[in-house]
């Protein structure tokens, strides 16, 4: 994996796998601190102490469908390459938080990728999850709560072309509006390249 947004993918499909029905998502850039820390909690299962001790084994997964389960030993890699480290807190019937920290500036963290993109992965593949997110770069937050969007269109999936359209903005101008250096406005509709 070379971006973090896709290590944020595989936590969040861990978690829709482990049951939960919400899942946060922090990213806090403290850049006075030279630290970026990665935050994915859910409300699922859980794990047993025993399955935690082996989830950091990357010949070791609890899905059937494969024999290895490569997605916490790469974060855990990506994170340690760089100084920082990885911390799992899990129960079982009590969810699972995974934490990732990195030196921002080492040249060998990963870039952050595209992370509104896979947020709106997120909403419209799993829509019977509930998802918040929050970045925060030094002092300025965003946060899109998923819960809330959803009461508010009703019984408008967020699948749909125009809702699809105002998700990816509103992620993409939260993001540059907090100072997420690698954030894109997607393109207007019909407007010629």
């Amino acid at each position: 994996m070379r971006e973090l947004a896709e290590h944020v993918t595989d936590l969040i499909e861990n978690s829709v796998r482990a049951g939960a029905r919400r899942v946060e998502v922090m990213v806090v850039e403290d850049l006075a601190a030279d630290q970026l820390t990665l935050r994915v909690a859910d409300d699922g299962c859980g794990m047993s102490a025993e399955l935690m001790d082996r989830v950091a084994d990357p010949f070791f997964t609890s899905r059937d469908c494969r024999r290895v389960g490569l997605g916490l030993p790469l974060l855990t890699a990506a994170a340690e390459r760089c100084g920082g480290s990885l911390e799992i807190v899990s129960a079982p019937g009590n969810g699972t938080t995974v934490t990732a920290r990195f030196f921002h500036g080492h040249i060998d963290r990963p870039p952050l990728g595209d992370m509104h993109c896979t947020l709106l992965a997120a909403l419209v593949g799993h829509p019977e999850v509930d998802f918040l997110y929050r970045h925060r770069v030094n002092g300025a937050t965003f946060e899109m709560d998923g819960a809330a969007i959803k009461r508010e269109l009703g019984d408008v999936p967020l699948s749909h072309p125009s809702v699809l359209r105002w998700l990816e903005r509103f992620l993409a101008e939260g993001l540059i509006e907090v100072g997420v250096v690698n954030a894109t406005l997607p393109e207007e509709e019909g407007r010629n390249a």
